[in-house]
């Protein structure tokens, strides 16, 4: 069996390198499996806007599902990466054989629920903007459900595999199947002319790839090799589990919440407009704003990508008492997810018309492009702290301060990112909509500084200990 005792003796540089690029990759091209979609279906004539639309409305359902995958793969991850922290192999496998026997039943249960409530769940969602928007949503999202327990599993394995040392074998599964979603995308769109069930079926036939390669993995595992006995449920192994990825899951569940808010408001709101009021028009809100989202989740895809990247690299030397190691990462962290967001935030303020033109512009009206951006330019502005935000979230939650992690996701996604969605629509109309993402961002990182400035006296202090046992030793 390999070990993985660099974590705790190679530059953190290097380990951040090596883990984090990888990581990010594999998340960006998560990321691209609804984008692609929803590029190629913004510029099929036949589909535009409306199936935009249906693309938004769809999108947090695919969400609820990741959430409950990464809940599962990013808690396995942190235990693992903890266990062997500490050597103790016989609960790192444990945790993986469980967690892939609850991601499997948990996959197959939301699929039965999607199913059944299908027309409750879209309207839920602001399908029923216009009757248009609702058939594509519906088509849509009967064949995405089809795909839900491949896309699952293969979320859920990805953490798995960075633990057991293979970032990279990560990243290629993912990458495999984005690439295949993006070659069969134009062809089901296009040549086809399947629609929206050309653009679904495209996305679980990328997702079946990955999940294959992840079954080819397990049984070829480096580090972590569980046997027959590790896939009986352990309560012990599994609450564990779950409660270090706990903050993974409120992360994402509370973005569907804000997600489905948001969605509602602009049906209502829309509705108030002058140009959204008339049924032609009335699906471009939900259009723009769901492209808005889908650019942001590229730049999260990155900054999470850093963070997640460094959850084996913290676990391991939290567990090895190695905590000067942990501050310096903590702190090249925070200076990268701030770059990326500075530079993200120059793009969507200077560049807003060249986004939308990758989105269809060319074949709405001048009020889709003129909403656009706007949206992109107001919705976005305080990129920067959301990055660094997300970050800390994640980074506390590989340290094992869930309360910290959990509370911070909770205030930005339900108190915050709710909240302002549903109040400030009552002064502003639409703009409110637009105006509920920055307030947020402002507020939680007032919060975040404060948590991150506890944190970092904690590691001093842990670190002076440390250097005075040596001394006195």
């Amino acid at each position: 069996m390999e070990n993985n005792q660099h974590l705790g003796n190679e530059k953190i540089g290097v380990l951040m390198r090596q883990y984090a690029v990888p990581c990010i990759i594999s998340l960006l091209v998560g990321a691209l499996y609804n984008i692609v979609d929803q590029i190629f279906i913004a510029n099929a004539s036949y589909l535009g806007s409306y199936g935009n639309a249906a693309n938004t409305v769809v999108f947090p359902l695919t969400v609820i599902a990741l959430a409950i995958a990464v809940m599962i793969g990013d808690g396995c991850c942190a235990f693992v990466s903890l266990s062997l922290g500490r050597k103790e192999v016989k609960n790192a496998t444990k945790s993986v054989g469980n967690s892939i026997v609850m991601v499997l039943v948990s996959s197959l249960l939301l699929s039965v629920v999607y199913l059944i409530f299908s027309k409750q769940i879209i309207s839920l969602f602001g399908g029923t903007v216009n009757a248009q928007t609702f058939q594509h949503s519906k088509e849509y999202f009967f064949y995405i459900t089809l795909g839900i327990p491949f896309y699952m599993f293969g979320q859920a394995l990805n953490p798995i595999i960075r633990a057991d040392g293979s970032p990279r074998f990560a990243m290629v599964s993912t990458l495999s199947g984005a690439v295949t979603n993006i070659i069969l995308d134009p062809i089901f769109i296009f040549v086809f002319k399947w629609g929206m069930m050309g653009a679904a079926v495209a996305t679980v036939i990328g997702q079946i790839v990955t999940a294959v390669l992840a079954v080819w993995y397990i049984v070829h595992m480096k580090l972590i090799r569980p046997s027959t006995a590790d896939f009986k449920l352990d309560t012990t192994i599994c609450k564990r589990t779950l409660v270090l990825g706990v903050t993974s899951f409120l992360s994402q569940i509370s973005l569907v919440a804000a997600m489905a808010a948001i969605n509602n408001m602009i049906r209502k709101y829309g509705a108030l407009d002058t140009v959204f009021s008339q049924e032609q028009y009335a699906q471009i809100p939900m259009a723009v704003v769901g492209i808005v989202m889908k650019f942001f989740q590229i730049v999260i895809s990155i900054v999470v990508g850093m963070a997640a990247g460094c959850i084996p690299l913290v676990g391991f030397n939290m567990g090895a008492e190695k905590k000067s190691r942990v501050k310096e990462l903590f702190k090249k962290l925070l200076i990268s997810e701030t770059a990326v967001g500075a530079v993200a935030l120059v793009i969507v303020e200077v560049f807003p018309m060249q986004l939308i033109r990758i989105f269809g512009a060319a074949n709405e009206s001048q009020y889709y492009t003129d909403f656009a951006i706007k949206a992109f330019r107001v919705y976005l502005c305080m990129m920067v702290f959301a990055c660094v935000n997300k970050a800390c979230f994640i980074f506390l939650q590989a340290m094992g301060k869930a309360v910290y992690s959990t509370v911070l996701s909770m205030v930005r996604e339900i108190v915050f990112g709710v909240g302002f969605a549903l109040l400030l629509p009552l002064f502003f109309g639409l703009d409110g909509v637009l105006y509920s993402m920055p307030l947020s961002d402002i507020l939680t990182f007032v919060i975040s500084a404060i948590i991150i400035f506890r944190v970092n006296q904690e590691l001093n202090e842990d670190t002076k200990h440390s250097t005075e046992k040596k001394v006195n030793y």
